[in-house]
């Protein structure tokens, strides 16, 4: 392996630079020259109201950027707070995506159709019967694996081949010299093992009990901080949804009736679940083939014999979607697999396991776990999912129509007592505590609308029925509290915990120094850190690329690897806290752990450089284009899109 490397990096030593000379001299030109006449116009207008971006003529409207957002969001649901990054995520991608193109055009780099077909054959193979391609089961193959149309599953699919093509020839010169391995081996290998004293101001912070006069202070010194915010509360109406729930229960007639109406929706195909284990030989010499049946058949004698095939999978498998399920493959329809495997699964007795099974993927092992043949499942097998369907929209109907009714009432008299309209329409009562706009209305919760509504209501005026999560609400504000200077006793816990909050920072910063005079003076850490109230910890062993819980990163404790086992630091700030050690171990690498690590860390190492160098080809592509008026933003639609997202 070393010699390996140390030869590899001379045979490149010439070729590598004449190779990086021509990419980065296509980079530079790309850069520079002036697009093909005719593919890209000048700076386009992109003061359009739908227009977020245009690139070389190409104008990008809001609606795209949100459709491709909903489609990549659809099965993975994403918290509130992140909607608007991944909003912009798709914005960037998009805008390299159309800028790739124009640089391809002039390039004269593109995706043939020949290379997407093959690449289409590859990955959904199962589009061919009998070798002859079947367009209704191409579309629906595309649909059901990728839940894209044909058009978006091929534009997508062009997408990530001409970027692979441009990937190719940035990175293709890259590589990573036998010293760059050495040291990245060194750089992980290398540990230290410390004993140290954390010393944090959040602890801190709860010891600090300040006197009446010095709270005062410090809220004087700062009054300007506590503004107390206008605050609300409301009385309400609430027609409660689990209430009217539980008084809604669809009767057996009514749950025939959707069975019927809905009965194709339980027909069940001919079907087999089953598990497998796969060991793929696309790509693979014949000499490999013979290597990795032998293994396969190993494993074959060794589920035969009785081994738990689940675990046998999570070793062997080479299929990711299943290995981590144990082989786990769910159902599989007719259909739904390459020929030579559904005829083994379809064959197969219940819990028994196949010898292997060879596929244009490779060698299978397959373990039959149950079969299921096409039938109707009878009304009595799918009452009880049947049930909470027709409840549910049973309830949502009620619901509807009493939220119609109120808001009839409403619009009759939004004067009328709040009590009165409850009276009427039977719903549940009630009143919140003051709240501003950044706390939760009581009960009714923490939504915008919610805020939006109370806090633009007139005293003794009706909301319009509002949905919330517990049902629909009618409001009417009980109290407003205008805005205005806090007292220190209405912020009392507000200013104690900046106090707090400050006065511990201080705290902290005083403790590292005496710690640090008194190991540096001589005196153990153990006992100095005791003295001062600090617990002292060990730490694991840990290299450069690791970290020590609690307290930061092998990177941050770099100090360390070059101080003397024995030796104390001096205090050091990583983030909020301070940390005074002193190393108890320093481990050097083993000298015999290179050969097995050398090959990954090489990869490694590659792909971290051909990642930079794509991001760097990215980056000034587009800067290049923005500078030739061939790349517009419109940063008031971008705004207006991470926001509203």
């Amino acid at each position: 392996m070393l010699k390996s490397i140390q030869q590899r990096d001379l045979d490149r030593n010439r070729w590598i630079k004449i190779t990086m000379t021509v990419i980065l001299v296509i980079i530079c030109v790309s850069m520079v020259v002036t697009l093909v006449p005719g593919l890209v116009g000048g700076a386009v207008d992109t003061d359009s109201p739908d227009t977020i971006a245009s690139v070389g003529g190409q104008k990008i409207s809001l609606l795209e950027v949100q459709q491709q957002l909903a489609q990549m969001t659809q099965n993975q649901p994403v918290p509130a707070m992140l909607k608007g990054l991944y909003a912009k995520q798709v914005l960037d991608q998009i805008v390299f995506q159309n800028a790739l193109y124009v640089e391809a055009q002039r390039l004269g780099v593109s995706v043939t159709p020949e290379e997407q077909a093959d690449r289409i054959r590859q990955i959904l193979p199962t589009a061919w019967s009998g070798g002859v391609w079947q367009k209704d089961l191409y579309a629906n193959e595309v649909q059901t694996r990728t839940g894209m149309s044909v058009q978006q599953f091929e534009k997508a699919l062009r997408d990530e081949m001409l970027t692979n093509k441009f990937r190719e020839m940035v990175t293709s010169g890259i590589s990573v010299s036998f010293e760059e391995v050495q040291k990245e081996f060194q750089r992980r290998n290398e540990k230290v093992k410390i004993e140290y004293a954390l010393i944090k101001p959040s602890v801190l912070a709860p010891t600090i009990k300040p006197s009446d006069a010095e709270l005062n202070a410090y809220f004087q010194k700062n009054i300007g901080k506590y503004q107390v915010p206008e605050k609300r509360s409301a009385s309400y109406a609430l027609l409660d949804m689990a209430k009217l729930k539980a008084e809604t229960q669809p009767t057996d007639a009514e749950l025939r009736a959707y069975y019927n109406q809905h009965i194709d929706d339980y027909k069940v195909q001919n079907r087999v679940h089953a598990e497998h284990i796969l060991f793929k030989t696309v790509g693979k010499t014949d000499a490999e083939v013979a290597e990795i049946k032998k293994k396969a058949e190993d494993v074959v004698a060794q589920a035969k014999k009785g081994a738990n095939f689940e675990d046998l999978a999570k070793k062997n498998s080479e299929d990711d979607a299943s290995k981590a399920k144990g082989g786990d493959l769910g159902w599989i329809v007719e259909g739904q697999t390459v020929p030579e495997f559904q005829k083994a699964a379809f064959s197969l007795p219940k819990g028994s396991i196949s010898d292997l099974v060879k596929t244009e993927y490779g060698f299978h092992i397959i373990k039959v776990i149950d079969h299921e043949q096409a039938h109707t499942k009878t009304y009595e097998e799918v009452r009880d999912e049947i049930f909470p369907v027709v409840q549910d929209a049973q309830v949502q109907d009620k619901a509807n129509d009493i939220s119609n009714q109120l808001a009839a009432a409403v619009r009759q008299s939004d004067r009328q007592p709040i009590d009165a309209i409850a009276k009427k329409f039977n719903l549940e009562t009630g009143e919140t505590a003051p709240a501003s706009v950044s706390e939760p209305v009581g009960k009714l919760g923490n939504s915008n609308e919610l805020h939006q509504v109370l806090f633009e209501l007139r005293p003794g005026e009706l909301s319009d029925p509002l949905r919330l999560d517990t049902g629909y609400v009618v409001l009417t504000p009980k109290q407003i509290i205008p805005a205005h200077q806090g007292t220190l006793t209405e912020v009392h816990d507000q200013v104690l915990s900046d106090y707090q909050q400050e006065k511990s920072v201080d705290l902290a910063r005083s403790k590292a120094d005496e710690l640090g005079k008194q190991v540096a003076g001589g005196e153990s850490l153990d006992k100095a850190a005791k003295a001062l109230g600090l617990e002292v910890k060990t730490s694991d062993a840990f290299a450069r690329n690791g970290s020590v819980p609690d307290v930061g990163t092998g990177e941050q404790l770099v100090a360390a690897f070059s101080m003397k086992q024995g030796q104390a630091s001096k205090p050091m700030l990583i983030g909020t806290n301070w940390v005074v050690f002193d190393v108890t171990e320093h481990n050097q690498p083993n000298p015999d752990d290179f050969e097995k690590q050398a090959k990954d860390i090489q990869q490694n190492l590659l792909q971290q450089k051909q990642e930079a160098a794509f991001a760097a080809f990215h980056t000034a592509l587009e800067d290049q284009l923005r500078k030739e008026g061939k790349l517009s933003i419109n940063d008031a639609v971008v705004k207006q899109l991470t926001t509203a997202s």
